[in-house]
């Protein structure tokens, strides 16, 4: 894949999902700050853009099973998410709980870091849970309305929420605040490193939570740099604009 260090990260993994194992060993953030270029993104996380754009270069040809996002209508994009990593969320956290809840009670005293990362885990639940309920009920559903609206050829919709801009923008302002909650969960967990003493019940949970923060990657740029981005430009072509 050829790329220069003017490329907007977002759209980089939009075409290519394969090139989000790189930013992320890179450090960088594609998901929640997937709008900076390549070369922006480099000089704030410290790293050389050029040694990264040849790694990225580096990536075997593009295998056609990789699932093309950014071609699906967007009903289907939000039917999907919704289906797909919204129930993960829903089923994961509360064996999660059950899990962070184990470890600290038998850990936290050697580990009590892991009181934290309970802590921030527990936040992200209550956060999380009520974000997706306000995409479900009012953001999804608005989406969906509008591509209908194309096939029908309706043109006066009008948005409870003013303009779709207003819940994508809180729900990216969410994103945010998700992204570096689990950015402190990683660090605190030294990236999902379990310590020397500890138990399999402890690995398993450190798993989980790395298993959780992809899913919740991936989840985040399906919305911030492909169904948000293409439901406020569907809203301004059907308003004529």
């Amino acid at each position: 894949m050829s790329i220069t260090k003017e490329n907007i990260i977002g759209e980089i993994v939009t075409k290519d999902y394969r090139t989000a194992a790189v930013f992320e060993k890179f450090g960088l953030d594609f998901c929640c700050n997937g709008n900076r270029t390549v070369e922006a993104a480099s000089r704030e996380a410290g790293v050389d853009p050029e040694k990264l754009i040849q790694e990225i270069a580096q990536l075997p040809q593009a295998d056609t099973t990789v699932i093309n996002y950014d071609s699906w209508p967007l009903d289907l994009l939000a039917d999907y998410i919704e289906k797909k990593h919204h129930r993960y969320v829903t089923e994961k956290i509360p064996v999660l709980q059950g899990y962070l809840d184990k470890i600290s009670r038998v850990h936290g005293d050697r580990h009590p870091e892991l009181h934290e990362i309970k802590e921030l885990f527990t936040g992200c639940a209550g956060e999380l849970s009520a974000h997706m309920k306000k995409e479900e009920l009012m953001l999804f559903p608005f989406i969906r309305k509008m591509v209908e609206a194309t096939h029908s050829g309706t043109t006066s919709l009008t948005a409870p929420f003013g303009t779709v801009q207003n819940p994508v923008r809180s729900m990216m302002h969410e994103h945010d605040a998700e992204g570096e909650r689990f950015r402190k969960i990683a660090a605190l967990s030294n990236q999902y490193t379990p310590p020397a003493d500890g138990c399999n019940t402890y690995h398993i949970t450190f798993a989980l939570l790395k298993e959780f923060e992809d899913d919740l990657h991936l989840h985040i740029h399906l919305e911030n740099n492909i169904l948000f981005p293409k439901a406020v430009a569907l809203e301004q072509q059907l308003a004529g604009k």
